[in-house]
């Protein structure tokens, strides 16, 4: 067989490598042209998609600042939380996951099981399975030790006192954000600045989270309720509501010089802690959002506004007969058809004469009466610290007809709310000035404290008129429709008032607004209280029946927790000796109290000294020390068994005590420090 040419084969192998270097130039190329692509027309996309896969950042919310009352003692703070995540891309089985984290979890229905595949299902880098879980659910989840799933710490809000003052601090979110009360109206103070935390997908596909910004912890408040009087007026407001048979109510403790909210208490309450399993109408505030005509303790401004004008003066006859005063087809007449005849203006009130107010409103005139129902606060916002607060609605006094002037002189056709009758009253108990009322206090931020001032709204009365008004406002609980709101020892100042609510467009008959407003002591107050109950159905719906027992108990409380001495005929001052001795008091009775001791060894004239308060009960206790204008602080129940100082020490104005109790005593007891002959209150 004849061999081929040479350069044959050499033409065959050259043609070869151009094909095949053809064909690897081309391959290059194409390889070439997709990276140019990929990595600069697609570059962002999927940069953007590589790190959806694999990075998420997610906000974590700051530590909200405390609450706390104007003793330092804690009413909200936050507490560190578990909340269990997922990672999509990492889980084989959504259906699967669900119902194990379902099982794993309390009160997980199969609605919740649902959502927690189909949040898995959607394929996200990341997805919330339940945040803020109890310690338990964690553990319980941890233990499934399942793909895909982890835990991040976040900040879960927690009100240690539960339904107390839960109207006024409001409630917080599972995103950290306050969504009623000051938790919201503070929210930007209170919540601090947020961190964020990255969550990475490693090549294995699994979890994990570091922290790129740690959160800023949010400022402190401090409050001007006292968390004692507050449980006071939450108390005995409940008592009052049940006894009552009423729809609910509301209870405002008002400090008259400085505008400070002691207590502002409703029912029906809720527990924050828990705020969804509540309705709206348990978690309104009804003390600032709730309007209502306030009847007769509007006869307050009335009164206040014909005496500053110097239309008359408290001895003022005034005629009210036949007991009743036509306007048209429409009659006012006295409540329960009282004819009262002649009175005096002191006595109009004392009375809580209708007809009487109404000649005194027509006497005024709609500008003069208009004007001071404005300086008094009415129709407008009295408070920053509610932003839910409403405003009230009050008459323009252009169009006040002498018909809707006359129902406005007696306390309806005009809309109130309790926060700002209590600013109205405490205008009266100051001397006249009208006080923005304010439940902060200060503002800690930076270990630095910030108050908030005391606040001067406007001039409502002088001082003179405020000091009549009050000796009228006294002769109503001696001797009128408030006699149930005495308190033994103290001068109390207040007004009844008793309103029919306005059911279907027109006054019901059988649903009543009752309310009493007051100051005690009178002369030098220490509480504005404002009691309104809504709807009472199980006794007489007046407010001398049903709001002015509340008030009483209140203040009568809340005295005795300042240990305010009586004003009223007091005792005399106890001083206690060291020379004699008395026998010990039985753990039960009245007590035998040291009136005037002597000093023994030798020492001439007499001192005050601490008494011996061991064996006497908590009631007796408070009422010696509080003739000698000291305090205490109690711990436990029943008799007096310690006492700091120790009987016999000097006595310091102001200070305050310590008394631990025991309801059984032992048998054994240290002798007391004897009274001298003849000594007792």
């Amino acid at each position: 067989m004849p061999e081929k040419p040479a350069f044959e084969w050499r033409t065959i192998v050259r043609r070869r490598l151009v094909i095949a270097a053809a064909g690897l130039v081309a391959w290059s190329a194409a390889i070439e042209a997709r990276l140019v692509y990929l990595q600069v027309a697609r570059h962002a996309d999927l940069t953007a998609r590589a790190e959806r896969q694999q990075l998420r950042t997610v906000e974590t919310a700051a530590k909200r600042g405390d609450i706390l009352d104007r003793n330092g003692r804690v009413l909200a703070f936050s507490v560190d939380a578990e909340s269990i995540y997922a990672v999509p891309t990492d889980i084989a089985d959504p259906e699967r996951a669900a119902a194990a984290l379902c099982r794993a979890l309390d009160d997980c229905h199969a609605r919740e099981r649902q959502a927690i595949a189909d949040r898995i299902r959607r394929g996200r880098a990341f997805a919330y399975v339940r945040r803020q879980v109890s310690p338990d659910e964690a553990h319980r989840v941890a233990a499934l030790a399942l793909d895909g799933i982890g835990f991040m710490k976040e900040s879960r809000r927690f009100y240690p006192n539960k339904e107390l003052t839960a109207h006024v601090l409001g409630y917080v979110g599972v995103d950290n954000n306050g969504l009623d009360g000051l938790e919201a109206a503070y929210d930007s103070l209170i919540k601090g600045r947020p961190g964020t935390v990255l969550v990475q997908t490693d090549a294995r596909r699994q979890a994990f989270s570091r922290i790129e910004r740690p959160p800023t912890a949010g400022a402190t408040l401090e409050l001007t309720i006292d968390r004692y009087l507050q449980h006071i007026a939450e108390r005995e407001l409940r008592a009052g509501v049940e006894r009552a048979g009423a729809a609910g109510g509301s209870v405002v403790v008002m400090d008259p010089a400085t505008g400070e909210i002691l207590a502002l208490a409703n029912y029906p309450t809720f527990n924050p802690n828990t705020y969804r399993e509540h309705g709206d109408d348990e978690r309104r505030n009804r003390a600032v959002q709730d309007l209502y005509e306030p009847g007769s303790t509007f006869k307050i401004v009335t009164a206040g506004a014909a005496l500053e004008d110097g239309l008359l003066a408290p001895d003022t006859p005034v005629e009210t007969s036949p007991g009743r005063i036509r306007f048209g087809s429409r009659v006012i007449d006295e409540d329960r058809g009282h004819d009262y005849g002649l009175l005096s203006f002191t006595d109009v009130i004392v009375r809580s004469s209708n007809v009487g107010a109404v000649k005194v409103g027509l006497q005024l005139g709609p500008e003069r009466f208009g004007m001071y129902v404005r300086r008094f606060g009415f129709g407008r916002r009295s408070s920053p610290d509610f932003p839910g607060e409403s405003p009230g609605i009050v008459w323009n006094s252009a169009r006040l007809t002498d018909s809707a002037l006359a129902s406005v002189s007696m306390g309806y056709q005009v809309g109130v709310t309790p926060i700002q009758m209590a600013a109205a009253v405490s205008a009266v108990a100051n001397g006249g000035e009208l006080i923005e009322p304010r439940v902060v206090r200060g503002v800690i931020a930076d270990g630095t404290r910030a108050a908030v001032p005391r606040k001067v709204v406007r001039r409502a009365v002088s001082p003179g008129t405020a000091a009549v008004l009050t000796d009228m406002m006294e002769q109503v609980v001696e001797r009128g429709t408030g006699t149930r709101a005495r308190v033994p020892g103290f001068p109390v100042a207040g007004k009844t008032g008793t309103a029919q609510k306005v059911v279907g467009g027109r006054y019901s008959t059988s649903d009543y607004n009752v309310s009493f407003v007051g100051f005690v002591p009178s002369r030098q107050p220490v509480f504005a209280i404002v009691v309104v109950v809504d709807s009472p159905r199980a006794v007489p719906p007046y407010g001398g029946t049903v709001a002015a027992p509340i008030f009483q108990r209140i203040a009568e409380a809340g005295l005795r927790l300042y240990g305010v001495p009586p004003s009223l005929n007091p005792a005399p001052p106890v001083i206690v000796a060291r020379r004699e001795e008395m026998p010990p008091q039985p753990a039960s009775g009245p007590a035998t109290v040291p009136a005037i001791v002597t000093l023994g060894g030798g020492t001439t004239g007499t001192a005050a000294l601490f008494p011996d308060l061991r064996w006497l009960g908590a009631r007796d206790a408070l009422r010696m020390l509080a003739r000698l204008g000291l305090t205490a602080r109690l711990h436990g129940t029943g008799v007096v068994v310690d006492q700091d100082p120790p009987p016999g020490s000097p006595v310091e104005r102001g200070a305050v005590s310590t008394l631990r109790l025991e309801r059984h005593a032992g048998t054994a007891a240290p002798a007391p420090i004897a009274a001298a002959p003849g000594g007792g209150p």
